[in-house]
Formats: structure tokens, C-alpha cells, sequence
């Protein structure tokens, strides 16, 4: 992983030199504007190719629509609603534009799709007398299993942290992690914890960057390699619990676990996220942040559309009129088993 840490700390000078586009060379108009978005996610957005086989995602036609809808007498707000309309083609949740007034978001990858999480349940299983460390809750459940919930990798997470928390499960018959709603963070938080259920170098997934312009110019795969880690490391089952709000750096933590031994993933397909963002500016001043450099799982396959989980299952309506979760459930009868 020290290699895909690498990469990402030379995106920036790597994309600079990849055919960028010249913002200053576009006019500060509704259709100048238009022509350096379209343009920007032209020479380097990294999934247009992936897309157009996926789901026929054709970005010339995409420039010629649009383009038709762009007049020197539009407001600002229309300006933006129309750029973000064309942005939603990308079907990306890794694709923002930022004015002063709105933040364009798609965030389909999980509105269309039934949340499998309640609150409600959550608090039941959790109580009040659980542990807080590195911003995750854990306890052990009335059947001895273990149970992490991790709801965000956007803060760095301690490996003292780590060690107190497996050390106080330890003696559980297994551990679930609830990921679900975790929309991710940093790659380096899912990789750190992903490293405590490995004790060998565990080839996990590949990633490339842009060479240059061209839909298909990229590098050649480099291996993403999870490291044990040097602390305390968990040898029992695990299951992890997903639903499609799972999401990039959460997104990858699925990926990496699903290498690991006795792993078993429960819940809904994940949300995806697989490419890692970079953000560009328009001539208005408004900031774009796009999908730059493709992560694909150990197969070489892209998971920029989600993760499939091993076990389909959704929450209930009878189980949650009885308190009872039934992704929580299903997992402590796998570790039971």
C-alpha cells in the first residue's frame, strides 16, 4: 500500500503533466465556462472510457446537448444548474462543483436504494454502556460476539487505539464491524484497520494514474499490498456488516477485507467510489473535483460501481418492528455457526 501511497502524493505533478487544460484560455462567460468543465473532465476524468461500456456513456454527445442549452443572457444559477446536470451523466459521487451559493452532488449511488440501517435499532444493540476510541463504538454483545461500529475513516485512527480495542474483544467468539453509512475518508484510516486481519502481505487490488489526455491514457496497473500490522491483530471470524451508503475509502476497506482470512461480508452491495478525486477551477472561479486516478480490486476489475457482499440481506420491516436488526442478526448467526 506504500506504493499506492505514493502515487497519490504525485497525482497532482503527475496530472499536471498529462495534457491539462489551460482554464486561462477559456473566457469568463456561460459558454466559456461550459467548454473548460467539459474539457477538464475530457482530458482527465478516469472512468469516461469504463463508463461508456457500462452504461453507453457517450461525453461528445453529452458536450453537443448541452452546449445547445448555454446563452450569453443566463444567470448564474442557471450557469450552474446546467453544468451540474451535465456532470450527473458521470454518474459519479466523487464529481462535485463548487460555487458560492450550492454544492452540485449526485448522490444516487445510495438514494435509490432502501438504507438497510436504523438509528433506532442501532441504539438497542449499542446501549449506553459501550467504548469510544478512535471515534469507534464497540462492546460485546449478550452472546459474546464482538462488535465495532465504524461509521466514518475521515480522522486518522490511532494504533494504540487499535491494540485497546481487539485486546478488550479478544476473548469474544467473533466480531462484527457495522460499516453501513460509513461514506469513507481517508484511504490510509481503512487501511490501517484493514491491517489487523492479515499476518501476511495480501495482495488487495491495483490502481493506475493519467499519462495523458486521452480517454485511455493511463499507466500500467501497480499492486495495492496490504501489510500486517505491527500491533495486535485479530485471528477469529469476522463478518462486516455493508449497505449501498458504503462509500470510497469505506468502499476500500470492503475490498481490502474481502482478502483477508475468515471474512465473510453481509448487508448490500456498497455504494463504490472507486477513483481516487482530484479537484481543477473554472474561469468563474468555481471548483470542480473529479474522479482522477481508477482503483480496481484484486481481479483488476473496477469497483467504481460497489462491492458485492456475500450474503444478500436487508433490514425487514417484521424484524425491525420487533427490535431486532437483521444484518446484525444474520451476522451473529454465521459467527455462531
Amino acid at each position: 500500500m506504500k506504493k499506492a501511497l505514493l502515487y497519490l502524493l504525485l497525482l497532482p505533478m503527475l496530472l499536471a503533466l498529462a495534457g491539462c487544460v489551460d482554464e486561462e484560455s477559456y473566457a469568463d462567460t456561460p459558454q466559456g465556462n461550459f467548454e473548460a468543465l467539459w474539457n477538464i473532465i475530457d482530458q482527465r476524468y478516469c472512468f469516461l472510457d469504463y463508463k461508456a461500456q457500462e452504461y453507453g456513456l457517450d461525453w461528445n454527445e453529452v458536450h453537443r446537448r448541452y452546449s445547445r442549452m448555454m446563452n450569453a443572457g443566463m444567470t448564474e444559477s442557471q450557469v450552474f444548474e446546467v453544468l451540474c446536470n451535465m456532470l450527473s451523466e458521470l454518474r459519479d459521487g466523487h464529481v462535485n462543483l463548487y460555487s458560492s451559493f450550492d454544492v452540485a452532488r449526485n448522490w444516487s449511488w445510495h438514494e435509490d436504494y432502501p438504507s438497510n440501517f436504523s438509528d433506532t435499532l442501532f441504539s438497542k444493540y449499542i446501549g449506553t454502556d459501550y467504548r469510544i476510541a478512535s471515534g469507534m463504538k464497540y462492546r460485546v454483545l449478550d452472546d459474546n460476539t464482538g462488535y465495532l461500529r465504524c461509521e466514518t475513516f475521515t480522522n486518522d485512527i490511532g494504533s494504540g487505539n487499535l491494540d485497546d480495542i481487539l485486546l478488550y474483544l479478544a476473548p469474544c467468539n467473533g466480531l462484527i464491524i457495522d460499516l453501513r453509512n460509513n461514506t469513507g475518508g481517508m484511504i490510509s484510516s481503512a487501511e490501517k484497520l484493514a491491517a489487523r486481519f492479515t499476518n501476511e502481505e495480501t495482495l488487495v487490488g491495483y490502481m493506475q494514474h493519467k499519462t495523458g489526455p486521452g480517454h485511455g491514457d493511463f499507466s500500467a496497473m501497480k499492486e495495492q499490498i496490504l501489510k500486517p500490522a505491527k500491533g495486535a491483530r485479530w485471528q477469529k471470524r469476522v463478518v462486516v456488516l455493508t449497505n449501498r451508503s458504503v462509500y470510497s475509502a469505506a468502499n476500500e476497506f470492503v475490498k481490502y477485507m474481502k482478502c483477508c482470512p475468515g471474512v465473510t461480508v453481509v448487508g448490500d452491495k456498497t455504494g463504490g467510489g472507486a477513483g481516487l478525486p482530484f479537484s481543477s477551477e473554472l474561469p468563474n472561479g468555481w471548483s470542480v473535483r473529479f474522479s482522477a486516478c481508477p482503483m480496481y480490486d484484486r481481479q483488476q476489475q473496477s469497483t467504481e460501481f460497489g462491492i458485492d457482499p456475500d450474503y444478500k440481506v436487508d433490514l425487514t420491516q417484521e424484524d425491525f418492528r420487533r427490535g431486532r436488526d437483521t444484518l446484525i442478526e444474520y451476522a451473529r448467526k454465521l459467527l455462531r455457526e
